[in-house]
């Protein structure tokens, strides 16, 4: 059973859950019904579960190429035949559109285009841009859920993790080009030098704090937010510049461990404390 879990990509899914739930808190000004936050917290979780279950198992050939991914379940064969997890994975998806269902009419049609985005084209030249597509659509499935329409300050979310998907994704293939080069990957970062593939990250970075910061007068957050926003976006850049001064490997590591948990999970629970608060 733990390979089964193992294959829906737990991290990754909390990530996604959590962001989604507190765009819910966000979007009912800290007062949505407690029945709805807890319907969007199971659909997000059981729909990306399902949606990165699929995902791994379409790069499960990918996957067994490289040190870093060789180990997951499916390129183990801990699962073996790997289809043995598609009717777990497939359950997964239908009961996760199923229930969004039941938060808005939108929900399930923002939740398959999710789908869509994120199986089509898989490791070519513009995975990482429908990765941005499918990762804005449990944000825009959790404030359609309890707003019932959509405005400047869900646009300005989503724009938030549109930037933060390619810094966070490049700033790991820097952190393992090597590995990714011998796998047969060749698309950028890795066709450009280390040093350009470098700036791109930076401007990335701050182009993802002035959409971070921007997000302080469109949603009328309050001093909590923006005094972690501002700490969060300048310790991103400041990792960014570091990167492109020094380089490494281990740099671009930090950078990726930097721009997950520490960042945007931060960010989002300023958005929802300050909401909760206020």
């Amino acid at each position: 059973m733990p390979a089964y879990i193992q294959v829906l990509k737990p991290s990754e899914t909390a990530l996604l859950t959590f962001y989604g739930t507190a765009t819910a808190v966000v979007a009912g000004g800290g007062r949505a019904d407690p029945k709805v936050l807890l319907l969007v917290f199971i659909a997000l979780l059981i729909g990306s579960a399902g949606v990165n279950g699929i995902t791994n198992y379409l790069d499960r050939d990918f996957d067994a190429r490289m040190e870093r991914t060789r180990n997951r379940p499916l390129p183990a064969g801990r699962i073996s035949p790997p289809e043995k997890a598609l009717p777990w994975i497939i359950s997964l998806i239908v009961a996760g559109l199923a229930l969004s269902w039941f938060l808005d009419p939108l929900c399930p049609v923002f939740g398959l285009v999710g789908l869509v985005a994120a199986i089509t084209a898989r490791k070519t030249a513009i995975t990482h841009w429908m990765g941005i597509i499918s990762s804005v659509i449990p944000g825009l499935i959790a404030w359609q859920a309890v707003r019932h329409g959509l405005d400047l300050s869900i646009a300005f979310i989503c724009l938030i993790i549109a930037f933060w998907v390619p810094m966070h994704v490049w700033s790991l293939m820097l952190a393992y080009r090597d590995d990714y080069w011998q796998a047969g990957y060749t698309y950028f970062p890795l066709t450009v030098s280390e040093r350009t593939a470098e700036s791109v990250l930076l401007l990335f970075a701050v182009l993802l704090s002035s959409a971070t910061l921007a997000l302080y007068s469109i949603g009328k957050f309050t001093f909590i937010y923006l005094a972690g926003a501002i700490v969060l976006s300048t310790v991103v850049i400041a990792a960014n510049i570091n990167l492109l001064i020094r380089g490494t490997g281990k740099n671009a590591w930090r950078v990726y461990k930097l721009s997950a948990y520490p960042f945007l999970g931060m960010i989002f629970l300023l958005m929802m404390v300050d909401r909760l608060i206020v």
